[in-house]
C-alpha cells in the first residue's frame, strides 16, 4: 500500500527548514482544518439536522444570509479564538474585526474568511466552500482595522475547502499549490493532488451572461470573440460555464484550465465590483498565481491593491495566464 501523506505531516514537513518555525502556524492550520471537518458534516446532513433554508437575516454586506452562513461563521470562531495563535479575525459576515477573547493569549497570525462561500447554492445541493486567508500580525497587541489592511502579497496563507462530492482543501503557503481530500472514515486530509498548475491553453470561460448589457467595451469584446468560436477571431469553439460558486470555479480551472471573470460592470458606478478583496480575491489571487495562472481586477493586478476597508469589493479576473493577459490587453486598449 502506498504511503498516505497526511496534512499536518505535510506542514511540519514544510515547516521543518525554517529557522523561526515554532509549530504556532501548524497549530493553527490544524485547527483551521477542524472547524472545516465540522462545516462538511453540517453541508452534508443539510435537511437532515434542519440547516437549510434563509435564517430571514442580513449580513454587513445587505445580502439575506442563510442559517448555514450563520452556522459556519459561528465555527470557524469557536475553533479559532482560543488556541493563542491569534491576534484577531475578521469574517465576511461580521462588520468588525472578531477579537480574541481577554481569557485567552493573542498571537502572531490574523485570520480572515469567507464562512460559506456559494451559499446560495446550498439549498440545491451543489458545491459550496470556506475560504481563508492568513497574515503576520503584531504580536501581543490588540489589532485594529488597519492590521488588516494589507495587501495580498503579503498574505502567509491561503487556502479554501470544498463541499462537494468529496470534501477538499486547496492550499498554498508561497511554495506551490497541494490539495488535500478527506478520508473519512479516518478523519484526515489526505495529500492527493502535487504541484497543482493551471493548464495554459483552454477553451473554456465563466461568466455570468446575464449581465452582459452592463459590461464594459474589454469584456463584451473578449466574450464575443469566445461566442464567436470557430468562425470569429479566436478560430476556436469555447465552452461556457457558470456555477455562481467561486470555490469550484477557481478549483475546475486549477484542474482544467479557463478563465473566470466577475468584471466591473456600469449597472452602478459606485460599486467598483461584487466579489470582496480580502475574503475572496486576495486568498483566491494567490492561489491562482502560484498555479501559474494571472489574477487582475482587468487594469491592476490584485496582490497589489491596498484595501481600503475590510469589505471593499472588487473586480475579479482569473485564470490561465494567457487568457488573463488577453483581457488585461482589451483593457489597456480601451
Amino acid at each position: 500500500m502506498t504511503h498516505q501523506v497526511t496534512l499536518t505531516q505535510f506542514i511540519i514537513e514544510q515547516q521543518r527548514g525554517l529557522p523561526d518555525a515554532s509549530g504556532t502556524f501548524t497549530l493553527l492550520l490544524n485547527n483551521i482544518v477542524t472547524a472545516c471537518k465540522q462545516i462538511s458534516h453540517r453541508v452534508n446532513c443539510g435537511a437532515l439536522i434542519g440547516v437549510l433554508g434563509s435564517a430571514e437575516s442580513e449580513n454587513i454586506q445587505g445580502e439575506v444570509q442563510k442559517k448555514l452562513d450563520i452556522i459556519t461563521n459561528d465555527i470557524m470562531v469557536k475553533a479559532l479564538d482560543w488556541s493563542g495563535s491569534l491576534g484577531g479575525m475578521a469574517s465576511e459576515e461580521i462588520n468588525d474585526p472578531i477579537k480574541i477573547p481577554k481569557q485567552y493569549p493573542k498571537g502572531k497570525y490574523l485570520v480572515l474568511f469567507d464562512p460559506l462561500d456559494g451559499s446560495s447554492n446550498i439549498d440545491i445541493n451543489l458545491t459550496v466552500g470556506t475560504i481563508f486567508s492568513i497574515l503576520r500580525c503584531r504580536e501581543g497587541v490588540e489589532p485594529e482595522t488597519e492590521d488588516f489592511l494589507r495587501k495580498g502579497t503579503e498574505q502567509v496563507c491561503a487556502g479554501f475547502v470544498l463541499y462537494g462530492p468529496s470534501t477538499m482543501l486547496v492550499l498554498t503557503t508561497g511554495n506551490g499549490v497541494n490539495a488535500f481530500t478527506l478520508d473519512q472514515d479516518v478523519g484526515e486530509f489526505i495529500l492527493t493532488h502535487c504541484n497543482m498548475k493551471i493548464p495554459e491553453e483552454s477553451s473554456e470561460f465563466a461568466i455570468n451572461m446575464s449581465n452582459q448589457r452592463f459590461w464594459e467595451p474589454p469584456v463584451k469584446r473578449y466574450i464575443d470573440e469566445c461566442v464567436a468560436g470557430v468562425d470569429g477571431p479566436r478560430g476556436k469553439d469555447f465552452n461556457m460555464r457558470w456555477v455562481a460558486s467561486l470555490v469550484a470555479e477557481v478549483y475546475r480551472i486549477l484542474t482544467r484550465g479557463g478563465v473566470f471573470l466577475y468584471p466591473h460592470d456600469l449597472r452602478d458606478p459606485s460599486k467598483p465590483g461584487k466579489l470582496r478583496l480580502m475574503y475572496e480575491a486576495n486568498p483566491m489571487a494567490f492561489i491562482i498565481e502560484q498555479a501559474g495562472g494571472l489574477c487582475s481586477t482587468g487594469r491592476e493586478r490584485i496582490l497589489d491593491l491596498k484595501p481600503s476597508s475590510i469589505h471593499q469589493r472588487v473586480p475579479l479576473i482569473l485564470g490561465s495566464k494567457s487568457e488573463v493577459e488577453r483581457i488585461v490587453g482589451y483593457h489597456q486598449q480601451d
